[in-house]
Protein backbone atom coordinates (compact mmCIF):
# COMPACT_ATOMS: atom_id res chain seq x y z
CA UNK A 1 0.00 0.00 0.00
CA UNK A 2 1.53 3.48 -1.16
CA UNK A 3 0.34 6.08 -0.38
CA UNK A 4 0.07 10.49 -2.03
CA UNK A 5 2.28 12.94 -1.18
CA UNK A 6 0.75 16.63 -2.22
CA UNK A 7 -0.60 14.51 -4.75
CA UNK A 8 1.89 12.47 -6.08
CA UNK A 9 2.06 8.50 -5.65
CA UNK A 10 4.68 6.77 -3.98
CA UNK A 11 4.68 3.31 -3.11
CA UNK A 12 5.55 3.43 0.11
CA UNK A 13 4.55 1.24 3.16
CA UNK A 14 3.93 1.95 6.99
CA UNK A 15 7.16 3.25 8.54
CA UNK A 16 7.37 1.46 11.94
CA UNK A 17 10.71 2.59 13.04
CA UNK A 18 9.56 5.74 14.93
CA UNK A 19 6.67 3.54 16.56
CA UNK A 20 9.14 0.93 17.68
CA UNK A 21 7.96 -1.54 15.55
CA UNK A 22 3.89 -1.30 16.19
CA UNK A 23 1.71 -0.63 13.69
CA UNK A 24 -0.23 2.58 13.49
CA UNK A 25 -3.11 3.55 11.09
CA UNK A 26 -4.00 6.99 9.50
CA UNK A 27 -7.06 8.97 10.20
CA UNK A 28 -9.84 9.16 6.90
CA UNK A 29 -8.76 12.34 5.20
CA UNK A 30 -12.36 12.71 3.67
CA UNK A 31 -15.70 13.00 6.74
CA UNK A 32 -18.26 14.75 5.38
CA UNK A 33 -21.18 13.83 5.50
CA UNK A 34 -24.92 12.55 3.38
CA UNK A 35 -28.01 13.99 5.69
CA UNK A 36 -31.44 13.82 5.12
CA UNK A 37 -31.69 17.86 4.70
CA UNK A 38 -32.73 18.32 1.26
CA UNK A 39 -30.57 21.75 1.47
CA UNK A 40 -27.49 19.86 3.03
CA UNK A 41 -23.96 20.38 0.95
CA UNK A 42 -24.80 16.35 0.51
CA UNK A 43 -28.38 15.28 0.75
CA UNK A 44 -29.85 12.23 0.51
CA UNK A 45 -30.57 11.53 -3.29
CA UNK A 46 -31.24 8.35 -5.13
CA UNK A 47 -28.37 7.51 -8.19
CA UNK A 48 -26.66 10.39 -6.87
CA UNK A 49 -23.47 8.25 -5.04
CA UNK A 50 -21.11 5.85 -5.61
CA UNK A 51 -19.56 3.30 -3.83
CA UNK A 52 -15.90 2.33 -4.53
CA UNK A 53 -14.85 -0.89 -2.20
CA UNK A 54 -12.52 -4.05 -2.05
CA UNK A 55 -14.62 -6.93 -1.62
CA UNK A 56 -11.35 -8.42 0.93
CA UNK A 57 -11.35 -5.31 3.15
CA UNK A 58 -13.05 -5.79 6.04
CA UNK A 59 -14.05 -1.60 6.63
CA UNK A 60 -15.48 -1.83 2.76
CA UNK A 61 -17.43 -4.53 4.04
CA UNK A 62 -18.71 -2.66 6.66
CA UNK A 63 -20.69 -0.64 3.93
CA UNK A 64 -21.05 -3.02 1.98
CA UNK A 65 -23.62 -4.80 4.53
CA UNK A 66 -25.05 -1.41 5.27
CA UNK A 67 -26.09 -0.96 1.67
CA UNK A 68 -27.75 -4.60 1.51
CA UNK A 69 -29.20 -4.69 4.92
CA UNK A 70 -30.58 -1.03 4.59
CA UNK A 71 -32.60 -1.51 1.02
CA UNK A 72 -29.53 0.59 -0.78
CA UNK A 73 -28.51 -1.67 -3.84
CA UNK A 74 -31.00 0.19 -6.42
CA UNK A 75 -30.01 3.46 -5.10
CA UNK A 76 -25.75 3.42 -4.83
CA UNK A 77 -23.80 2.00 -7.74
CA UNK A 78 -20.58 -0.04 -6.49
CA UNK A 79 -17.13 -0.66 -8.45
CA UNK A 80 -14.68 -3.06 -6.71
CA UNK A 81 -11.39 -2.59 -6.46
CA UNK A 82 -9.01 -5.77 -7.80
CA UNK A 83 -7.92 -8.10 -4.80
CA UNK A 84 -4.10 -7.58 -5.67
CA UNK A 85 -2.95 -4.49 -4.05
CA UNK A 86 1.11 -3.82 -5.08
CA UNK A 87 2.65 -1.34 -6.30
CA UNK A 88 -0.01 1.01 -7.49
CA UNK A 89 -1.97 0.34 -4.64
CA UNK A 90 -5.46 -0.63 -5.14
CA UNK A 91 -6.26 -0.83 -8.57
CA UNK A 92 -9.58 -1.56 -11.05
CA UNK A 93 -9.86 -4.76 -13.35
CA UNK A 94 -11.12 -2.11 -15.70
CA UNK A 95 -11.61 1.27 -15.97
CA UNK A 96 -14.33 2.20 -13.21
CA UNK A 97 -17.27 3.50 -15.04
CA UNK A 98 -17.63 7.37 -14.09
CA UNK A 99 -14.27 9.06 -15.32
CA UNK A 100 -12.66 5.78 -16.89
CA UNK A 101 -9.51 5.90 -13.89
CA UNK A 102 -7.37 2.06 -14.08
CA UNK A 103 -6.17 3.42 -9.93
CA UNK A 104 -7.79 4.41 -7.20
CA UNK A 105 -5.41 6.90 -6.27
CA UNK A 106 -6.89 8.87 -9.37
CA UNK A 107 -9.95 9.53 -7.61
CA UNK A 108 -8.36 11.12 -4.84
CA UNK A 109 -6.58 13.61 -6.64
CA UNK A 110 -9.86 14.26 -8.95
CA UNK A 111 -11.13 14.88 -5.38
CA UNK A 112 -7.99 16.61 -4.02
CA UNK A 113 -5.25 17.69 -6.53
CA UNK A 114 -2.86 17.75 -3.46
CA UNK A 115 -3.97 15.48 -1.37
CA UNK A 116 -1.98 13.48 0.87
CA UNK A 117 -2.27 10.65 2.70
CA UNK A 118 -3.17 6.97 2.30
CA UNK A 119 -5.79 5.70 -0.11
CA UNK A 120 -8.02 3.93 1.10
CA UNK A 121 -11.57 1.38 0.91
CA UNK A 122 -14.42 2.40 1.41
CA UNK A 123 -14.60 5.51 -0.76
CA UNK A 124 -17.99 7.26 -1.10
CA UNK A 125 -18.41 9.38 -4.31
CA UNK A 126 -20.60 12.36 -4.74
CA UNK A 127 -21.29 12.36 -8.66
CA UNK A 128 -22.64 15.60 -8.93
CA UNK A 129 -20.28 17.80 -6.87
CA UNK A 130 -17.28 15.28 -8.14
CA UNK A 131 -15.42 14.46 -5.04
CA UNK A 132 -15.34 12.49 -2.31
CA UNK A 133 -18.20 12.24 0.78
CA UNK A 134 -16.31 9.96 2.78
CA UNK A 135 -13.90 7.23 2.85
CA UNK A 136 -14.26 6.47 7.28
CA UNK A 137 -16.21 3.76 7.06
CA UNK A 138 -17.77 4.72 10.28
CA UNK A 139 -19.26 7.30 9.16
CA UNK A 140 -20.40 5.75 5.67
CA UNK A 141 -22.33 3.08 7.78
CA UNK A 142 -23.72 5.55 9.95
CA UNK A 143 -25.03 7.57 6.81
CA UNK A 144 -26.31 4.33 5.36
CA UNK A 145 -28.54 3.15 8.72
CA UNK A 146 -30.55 6.27 8.38
CA UNK A 147 -29.80 9.42 5.80
CA UNK A 148 -32.13 7.38 3.39
CA UNK A 149 -34.67 6.10 5.21
CA UNK A 150 -37.22 8.51 3.29
CA UNK A 151 -36.14 7.36 0.00
CA UNK A 152 -36.36 3.62 0.67
CA UNK A 153 -38.72 3.19 3.00
CA UNK A 154 -36.12 1.13 5.10
CA UNK A 155 -36.17 2.18 8.80
CA UNK A 156 -34.34 -0.84 10.24
CA UNK A 157 -31.85 0.85 12.74
CA UNK A 158 -28.31 -0.47 13.77
CA UNK A 159 -27.91 2.61 15.88
CA UNK A 160 -31.12 2.92 18.34
CA UNK A 161 -31.10 6.29 20.06
CA UNK A 162 -31.19 4.10 23.40
CA UNK A 163 -28.74 1.86 23.15
CA UNK A 164 -26.36 4.39 21.21
CA UNK A 165 -23.66 4.96 24.60
CA UNK A 166 -23.28 0.76 25.10
CA UNK A 167 -22.46 0.23 21.50
CA UNK A 168 -20.03 3.17 21.40
CA UNK A 169 -18.47 1.36 24.59
CA UNK A 170 -17.93 -1.59 22.50
CA UNK A 171 -17.13 0.11 19.21
CA UNK A 172 -14.48 1.84 21.23
CA UNK A 173 -12.99 -1.39 22.62
CA UNK A 174 -13.20 -3.65 19.83
CA UNK A 175 -11.78 -1.47 16.95
CA UNK A 176 -7.95 -0.92 18.55
CA UNK A 177 -7.79 -4.68 20.51
CA UNK A 178 -9.18 -6.79 17.74
CA UNK A 179 -10.61 -5.05 14.38
CA UNK A 180 -7.15 -2.98 14.38
CA UNK A 181 -5.45 -5.30 16.57
CA UNK A 182 -4.96 -8.07 14.30
CA UNK A 183 -3.09 -5.23 11.81
CA UNK A 184 -1.14 -4.39 14.69
CA UNK A 185 0.06 -8.00 14.95
CA UNK A 186 0.40 -8.74 11.62
CA UNK A 187 1.97 -5.78 10.37
CA UNK A 188 4.21 -5.35 13.59
CA UNK A 189 8.41 -5.58 13.11
CA UNK A 190 9.14 -5.99 16.44
CA UNK A 191 8.90 -8.96 18.46
CA UNK A 192 7.37 -6.66 21.67
CA UNK A 193 5.48 -4.68 19.58
CA UNK A 194 3.70 -8.25 18.34
CA UNK A 195 3.66 -9.93 21.09
CA UNK A 196 1.28 -6.68 22.93
CA UNK A 197 -0.79 -6.46 20.03
CA UNK A 198 -1.40 -10.39 20.37
CA UNK A 199 -2.11 -10.30 23.98
CA UNK A 200 -4.43 -7.20 23.57
CA UNK A 201 -6.20 -9.45 20.55
CA UNK A 202 -6.85 -12.41 22.56
CA UNK A 203 -7.64 -10.91 26.00
CA UNK A 204 -10.19 -9.03 23.87
CA UNK A 205 -11.84 -11.92 22.24
CA UNK A 206 -11.75 -14.15 25.41
CA UNK A 207 -14.25 -11.20 26.59
CA UNK A 208 -16.13 -11.47 23.92
CA UNK A 209 -16.56 -15.07 24.24
CA UNK A 210 -17.40 -14.76 27.77
CA UNK A 211 -20.22 -11.98 27.01
CA UNK A 212 -22.07 -13.96 24.05
CA UNK A 213 -22.08 -16.91 26.72
CA UNK A 214 -25.13 -15.05 27.90
CA UNK A 215 -26.03 -12.41 25.33
CA UNK A 216 -26.90 -12.73 21.71
CA UNK A 217 -25.67 -10.06 20.43
CA UNK A 218 -23.28 -7.48 22.02
CA UNK A 219 -25.81 -5.10 23.47
CA UNK A 220 -29.88 -5.04 23.93
CA UNK A 221 -31.11 -8.59 22.42
CA UNK A 222 -30.89 -7.05 18.88
CA UNK A 223 -28.65 -6.96 16.35
CA UNK A 224 -26.76 -3.72 15.78
CA UNK A 225 -23.64 -1.94 14.53
CA UNK A 226 -21.22 -2.78 17.02
CA UNK A 227 -21.91 -6.58 16.21
CA UNK A 228 -21.21 -5.59 12.01
CA UNK A 229 -18.33 -3.91 13.15
CA UNK A 230 -16.99 -7.03 14.47
CA UNK A 231 -18.51 -9.21 12.22
CA UNK A 232 -16.02 -7.95 9.34
CA UNK A 233 -13.03 -9.00 11.47
CA UNK A 234 -14.47 -12.39 12.90
CA UNK A 235 -15.36 -13.90 9.23
CA UNK A 236 -11.52 -13.28 8.09
CA UNK A 237 -9.59 -14.58 11.07
CA UNK A 238 -9.45 -18.44 10.28
CA UNK A 239 -8.70 -17.83 6.69
CA UNK A 240 -6.09 -15.10 6.69
CA UNK A 241 -5.86 -13.67 10.53
CA UNK A 242 -4.79 -17.21 12.06
CA UNK A 243 -1.94 -17.52 9.84
CA UNK A 244 -1.21 -15.10 7.49
CA UNK A 245 -1.19 -12.40 10.48
CA UNK A 246 0.30 -14.68 12.73
CA UNK A 247 -3.04 -14.48 15.19
CA UNK A 248 -2.91 -18.11 16.00
CA UNK A 249 -3.51 -18.52 19.64
CA UNK A 250 -7.18 -20.13 19.00
CA UNK A 251 -9.34 -19.55 15.65
CA UNK A 252 -13.01 -18.09 15.77
CA UNK A 253 -13.60 -22.38 15.32
CA UNK A 254 -12.27 -22.95 18.38
CA UNK A 255 -14.37 -20.33 20.45
CA UNK A 256 -18.40 -22.09 20.40
CA UNK A 257 -20.02 -18.61 21.39
CA UNK A 258 -18.29 -16.78 18.74
CA UNK A 259 -18.12 -19.56 16.37
CA UNK A 260 -22.52 -19.77 16.13
CA UNK A 261 -22.10 -15.73 16.27
CA UNK A 262 -20.24 -15.43 13.47
CA UNK A 263 -22.21 -17.90 11.40
CA UNK A 264 -25.78 -16.57 12.79
CA UNK A 265 -24.65 -13.08 11.51
CA UNK A 266 -23.35 -14.39 7.95
CA UNK A 267 -26.41 -16.28 7.61
CA UNK A 268 -28.55 -12.90 8.28
CA UNK A 269 -30.08 -11.73 5.20
CA UNK A 270 -27.97 -11.41 2.21
CA UNK A 271 -24.83 -10.92 3.89
CA UNK A 272 -23.33 -14.07 3.04
CA UNK A 273 -23.44 -12.55 -0.42
CA UNK A 274 -21.55 -9.77 0.39
CA UNK A 275 -18.44 -12.37 1.40
CA UNK A 276 -16.12 -13.31 -0.88
CA UNK A 277 -13.61 -15.65 0.47
CA UNK A 278 -11.49 -15.57 -2.93
CA UNK A 279 -10.97 -12.00 -2.95
CA UNK A 280 -10.19 -12.08 1.22
CA UNK A 281 -7.38 -14.67 1.05
CA UNK A 282 -5.88 -13.76 -2.61
CA UNK A 283 -5.81 -9.84 -1.37
CA UNK A 284 -3.73 -10.78 1.94
CA UNK A 285 -1.49 -13.46 1.19
CA UNK A 286 -0.78 -11.80 -2.41
CA UNK A 287 -0.13 -8.28 -2.06
CA UNK A 288 1.71 -8.35 1.61
CA UNK A 289 5.04 -9.63 0.00
CA UNK A 290 6.55 -8.36 3.31
CA UNK A 291 4.94 -10.90 4.66
CA UNK A 292 4.79 -13.71 2.55
CA UNK A 293 6.70 -13.10 -0.43
CA UNK A 294 6.24 -16.28 -2.21
CA UNK A 295 2.63 -14.85 -2.86
CA UNK A 296 1.53 -18.27 -2.38
CA UNK A 297 -2.78 -18.34 -1.66
CA UNK A 298 -3.22 -21.34 0.77
CA UNK A 299 -6.11 -23.52 -0.26
CA UNK A 300 -7.73 -23.66 3.16
CA UNK A 301 -9.74 -23.87 5.45
CA UNK A 302 -12.63 -25.31 4.67
CA UNK A 303 -14.97 -23.21 7.04
CA UNK A 304 -18.40 -24.24 7.74
CA UNK A 305 -20.62 -21.25 7.71
CA UNK A 306 -23.93 -22.74 6.40
CA UNK A 307 -25.05 -25.18 8.60
CA UNK A 308 -27.57 -23.62 11.18
CA UNK A 309 -26.23 -21.76 14.04
CA UNK A 310 -26.66 -22.50 17.58
CA UNK A 311 -26.95 -19.28 19.20
CA UNK A 312 -30.56 -19.42 20.66
CA UNK A 313 -29.81 -22.67 22.09
CA UNK A 314 -26.46 -21.39 23.61
CA UNK A 315 -27.86 -18.70 25.47
CA UNK A 316 -30.71 -20.48 27.00
CA UNK A 317 -28.09 -23.10 28.29
CA UNK A 318 -25.86 -20.77 29.73
CA UNK A 319 -29.12 -18.45 31.68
Amino acid sequence: MGKLIEGVWYDQWYDTKQSKGRFQREDAGFRDHISDDANAPFPAESGRYHLYVSLACPWAHRALIFRELKGLTDHIDITVVCPDMLQHGWVFGMPEPLYGLTKLHQLYTKAKPDYSGRVTVPVLWDKQTETIVSNESADIIRMFNSAFNEITGNHDDFYPQHLREQIDEWNAFIYPNVNNGVYRCGFATTQEAYEDAYDDLFAALDKIERHLATHRYLVGGQITEADWRLFTTLIRFDAVYFGHFKCNARRIQDYPNLREYTKELYQYGKVAQTTDFYHIKRHYYFSHTMINPTQVVPKGPQLDLSSPHQREQQVQTSL
